[in-house]
C-alpha cells in the first residue's frame, strides 16, 4: 500500500498553508496527498446542527481540495471529514503515513509558531514525521526545500538518530538543496563553576573535538547521498537557539529529533524541538526516534 503524505485542515488560514505546502512534498515525493478535517462538534451535536456543519465541513474541504488540484497538476488529492476530536483523528491518520502536516499560528514577525494542545499532542503521539507549517504576519513565503534555500539538520552525537539524519539527507536529495548539518556543543559541568575564565586553547580543543565527531558522523551519509551538499556548523550554545537562528539564515526546512517515551509525565516532545518550535521562522520537521 502507498503511504501518504497528510495534511490536517481546519479551514483556517495556518492550515491552508500546511496544505498547500503538503501538496508540494506530496509531488516531490510522488506520493497522494490526503486532506483530514475533524470537527469534534460534529461527534456530539444534535441532528439539526450536525447536517448543517457537515455541509458547510464538506463545501470547505471541496473549496481546499479544489484549489490544490488546480495549484498543483499531476497531485493526487483526496479529502477526509471525520467527525471526532482533532487530536485522535490526526493521530489515527499518522499510523501507516509517510508524513503529517500541520499549520501553526506565528508569534509575529520574529519568533516562532505557537502550538496549541491539539498541535502539542499530535507532535507528542505520532507514528511519522510532523512537519508544522506557520502562517501569519510576518511569515516567510511557504515552500518546500525546492532547491531555494537548505535543510537545516539538529545533529544529536551523544546517541545519533538515523531516522532523523536520513530524513533530512533524504529532503535535501529530492530538492536539490544543501543541507547544513548544525550540532551545539556545551562546556563540561565541572567547568560551569570554575573562579577563572577558561583558556583559549580548551575552547578551541573542545570546539575542535566537536567539529571532528561531527564530520564522522556525517561521513557515511555523505557516502549514501554524494548528490546532496552537506556542510558543517559547531557552535557553543543553547541547541535550540543555535539551531532557529541558523534556520534564520533563509532556511527552507529545519529537521530535529523526537526520542519516543512510553512514560505518562514529562515534555514528550522534547526541549530541543519544544524550543526550535518556539524559535524558528521555517517549516520544521519532528521526526520521532527509538
Amino acid at each position: 500500500m502507498v503511504q501518504s503524505v497528510i495534511a490536517g485542515v481546519d479551514g483556517s488560514p495556518e492550515s491552508v498553508a500546511a496544505a498547500r505546502w503538503a501538496a508540494g512534498e506530496a509531488l516531490r515525493r510522488e506520493r497522494p496527498l490526503r486532506l483530514v478535517l475533524a470537527w469534534p462538534w460534529l461527534f456530539n451535536a444534535p441532528p439539526t446542527v450536525r447536517d448543517s456543519d457537515t455541509g458547510l465541513a464538506q463545501e470547505m474541504l471541496l473549496e481546499i481540495e479544489s484549489g490544490l488540484r488546480g495549484d498543483f497538476p499531476g497531485l493526487e488529492v483526496s479529502a477526509d471529514r471525520i467527525a471526532d476530536h482533532p487530536a485522535e483523528v490526526l493521530v489515527a491518520a499518522a499510523e501507516g503515513a509517510e508524513l503529517l502536516v500541520l499549520g501553526s499560528r506565528g508569534l509575529g514577525a520574529v519568533a516562532g509558531f505557537l502550538v496549541g494542545s491539539v498541535g502539542l499532542q499530535v507532535l507528542a503521539r505520532a507514528a511519522c514525521p510532523v512537519v508544522l507549517v506557520r502562517s501569519g504576519e510576518g511569515a516567510p513565503e511557504v515552500r518546500g526545500a525546492n532547491g531555494t534555500g537548505e535543510v537545516v539538520l539538529g545533529m544529536e552525537l551523544e546517541r545519533p538518530c538515523d531516522e532523523v539524519v536520513e530524513f533530512a539527507f533524504q529532503a535535501a536529495a529530492r530538492s536539490s538543496a544543501r543541507l547544513r548539518a548544525v550540532h551545539t556543543w556545551s562546556l563540561p559541568s565541572t567547568y560551569g563553576y570554575a573562579a577563572a575564565p577558561l583558556s583559549v586553547d580548551l575552547t578551541t580543543s573542545l570546539a575542535k573535538d566537536a567539529e571532528q565527531a561531527l564530520a564522522a558522523a556525517l561521513h557515511p551519509w555523505r557516502e549514501k547521498y554524494p548528490q546532496v551538499e552537506a556542510v558543517e556548523q559547531v557552535m557553543l550554545g543553547s541547541a535550540g537557539q543555535v539551531l532557529a537562528e541558523a534556520a534564520a539564515q533563509g532556511a527552507a526546512l529545519l529537521v530535529v529529533g523526537r526520542r519516543v517515551r512510553t512514560s505518562p509525565v514529562g515534555m514528550h516532545v522534547g526541549p530541543v524541538a519544544h524550543a526550535v518550535l518556539h524559535h524558528a521562522r521555517c517549516p520544521v520537521a519532528v521526526v520521532p526516534h527509538p
